[in-house]
Order: C-alpha cells, then structure tokens, then sequence
C-alpha cells in the first residue's frame, strides 16, 4: 500500500493500513491512496500481508508512557474511554457512514459548547486521528485538516462494514495538556465479526521484518523494543516521522483502552540511533489481550507493523 503519509489497516492477521497526513488514509487490503506528504504502507501481522522536546513532554505525562497518560486525566481512566473528557467533547458528524471512500468530519467542542479552533501542536500536527475497528483488524493514523468554524476533516477509506472508533489525541491551548478523546461510529453494511488476531512477536510487511521484544504486565513500567529488518538486514537509516523514529498505539481488545507512546530517545539528539531497534517505554492500564501498532518510515514510506500481547500480573 502506497500513500501519501499513512495508509493503515489491519486485517487479521496482518494490517491494512491507509496513513494519511494531510489528506486520508486509506486502508483495506494492504494498499491505500493517500494524500499527503509520506508514503504509507501497512500491512502488519501475518497477512504479507522526542529526548527532550515536545517529544518527550509527550511521553512524559505518565511516567514514560506518553499518550497512557492521558488516561489519567479523565477520573484515573484510560484513555480513549470517553467521549468528553475536561470539558471537552469529540462530536462526530455523522456515526452510522457508507463503505468506501468518504469525509470524515467532527469537531471538539470547548467547555462553553463552541468549536476549539486553537489547538497546542503534539508532534508535528495538531490532532492526531486514530479510527480502529472495534475487532482490532483495522488500524488508520490520519490527519485531519481544520476549517474556520472549527470542523476537521479528512478522506478516508474504510472498505468493511462493522462497528468502529475514532480516537483524537489534542491540546487545547486553553486546557494546556494534551488528552484523548473517543466515539463509536458504524459503518453500514453487511457485517462478518472477526476475531482478534492471535498473539504474535513477528510482523511482516512488504519486505521489511519487524520483530518484537518484552512484555506487558498491567499497571507496571515495562520496555518494549521493536527491531526493524528489510531483506533480513537491519535497517540502521530510520527517518524521523512526525518528530520521531516510531509511534506505538496500544489498543485493548474488549473496551479499545488507548495508549499512545514515543521512542526514549529523538531524531537528532545526538544519542538515538536511527534503527534498527526502537524503544518505547509503556505501561498498560490492566490485564487483558492488546494490539500494538507501530509506524516507521523507511526510503520516504511509512509502514505500520501490528501485533498481538497479552498482559498478565507477574
């Protein structure tokens, strides 16, 4: 799947992804149309398919795990879980959508009931869009475009009927920190339930390997490292992708509890080498099943890996 930006999807076991940047992304069967400024490739799974900048002033609200953290701002829960959260609220224009290629349009609505139109940039842009199918089998990374009157939208591809979330990481300049706001929307259609992919440590995409080293155990600090490898050689010439050398979204299988972290380490610092392992420091909010997403760009693509953990209490 070639895009612009990112082009992601995941389809069990592998990911389809359709990343896009400034235009959409695009997503099922391993390829995608994408606008935007990088190419994205995703298929992740089975199926062949920033040290001390806002990068780690990201990472930093919980601990190490960067978008974790919001979840702690919303009365001690996960991100992602809620609707409205500070004041702030994701309102989706529409929740039941057609398949196929459409706009994606919402706002966040500010604590007086009106649009936020100024937001604080996180990571090079200033909203991340993450839409998920609810089985986990589908993985897009977008971002939107703002209006005047405080509606963002994007073109996106979504080829399957079922039941989906979208995820938008933002900072109102007024709140001052970033938080994770999420909404359930449906695409119609007929529908075939998928089961969660089965656990996996290996992701294959194109001709690019990414393997997966570490565990999760809920509530506890753990590292994970992701090594990168095309043709089987290791990739030491990993470019920076929105301020960093990887973006990891852990979703829950079940309740879609969201965390989103960063690399220790960034682009430029002076000590981050450039692959082939990227580190990321995460912790997860309980015991259960998760799928890990991860973006890299490589030669002017960006490519998403998933995978499949379990987390258990030692």
């Amino acid at each position: 799947m070639t895009t612009h930006e990112h082009a992601n999807h995941t389809q069990a076991p592998a990911v389809h992804n359709a990343h896009a940047e400034h235009g959409a992304h695009a997503a099922h069967g391993g390829n995608a149309a994408h606008a935007g400024h990088d190419h994205h490739v995703g298929h992740a799974g089975h199926q062949a398919p920033p040290a001390h900048t806002e990068h780690e002033a990201h990472a930093a609200h919980a601990g190490a795990a960067e978008h974790g953290a919001h979840a702690a701002h919303g009365g001690g829960l996960p991100g992602g879980l809620q609707i409205t959260q500070d004041g702030y609220t994701l309102d989706l224009a529409e929740t039941i959508v057609r398949q196929g290629e459409f706009d994606l349009r919402f706002r966040i609505l500010g604590p007086d009931g009106r649009p936020v139109t100024d937001y604080t940039p996180i990571h090079d842009r200033e909203l991340h869009l993450i839409v998920a199918r609810r089985e986990l089998t589908g993985f897009w990374h977008v971002h939107p475009t703002l209006g005047p009157d405080g509606t963002w939208a994007v073109r996106i591809t979504l080829p399957e009927a079922g039941a989906y979330r979208a995820f938008t990481d933002v900072e109102p300049r007024a709140l001052g920190r970033t938080i994770t706001l999420g909404a359930d929307f449906a695409v119609a259609g007929a529908y075939e339930p998928q089961p969660v992919p089965e656990p996996d440590r290996v992701a294959v995409i194109d001709d690019y390997t990414v393997t997966l080293d570490g565990d999760l155990v809920p509530e506890q600090g753990e590292l994970l490292t992701l090594t990168v490898r095309k043709g089987g050689e290791p990739v030491t010439d990993l470019q920076p992708y929105l301020a960093a050398f990887g973006h990891l979204v852990i979703l829950r299988a079940g309740d879609l509890a969201y965390i989103h972290v960063h690399p220790n380490g960034a682009p430029g610092d002076g000590v981050t080498a450039p692959g082939p392992d990227i580190t990321f420091h995460t912790v997860v909010p309980g015991p259960g099943t998760y799928r890990l997403f991860l973006d890299f760009k490589h030669g002017d693509t960006v490519r998403t890996a998933a995978f499949t953990l379990p987390a258990r209490r030692l």
